[in-house]
């Protein structure tokens, strides 16, 4: 079931050439960074991504696992990483995508000489043909 707020433990594993990230209950959630500021936002950033997609997938998402049950080794540290997932899947839901679509040269033509914006054009007819006003 969908949370609105998720914090998971995180490993942050320091080397000379940057910071590394593991999410032991999350396999695959993988980001990295800089510095410890950077590697905390990309965290946070990764975190909610894998989260959302996890959602979307309708995947189980597993428990968060306790801290004092990680054991860190040298350059490691355990970070705990909450994010707030209200904003990030309003986000999701309305970043724009590319769709591909075949029309008669002619209408194209037409279309360029009359200066039509093709995206705008598209979502305001998918709106009326949808009987929608905004976001469903």
């Amino acid at each position: 079931m969908a949370k609105d707020r998720y914090v998971y433990p995180a490993i942050f594993e320091y080397a000379d050439d940057g910071i590394s990230i593991e999410f032991p209950d999350l396999p695959g959630c993988l980001p990295c960074g800089h510095t410890t500021e950077e590697a905390l936002k990309n965290a946070r950033e990764a975190l909610a991504l894998h989260l959302y997609s996890m959602e979307r997938d309708g995947d189980p998402i597993p428990e968060p696992t306790p801290v004092k049950k990680l054991r860190p080794v040298e350059n490691q540290v355990i970070v705990l990483v909450e994010v707030w997932m209200p904003p990030f899947r309003d986000e999701m839901e309305q970043r724009a995508v590319k769709k591909t679509l075949t029309i008669p040269k002619w209408l194209d033509d037409l279309a360029r000489e009359r200066n039509v914006n093709f995206s705008h054009l598209l979502q305001d007819a998918l709106k009326q043909y949808l009987g929608v006003k905004d976001r469903v």
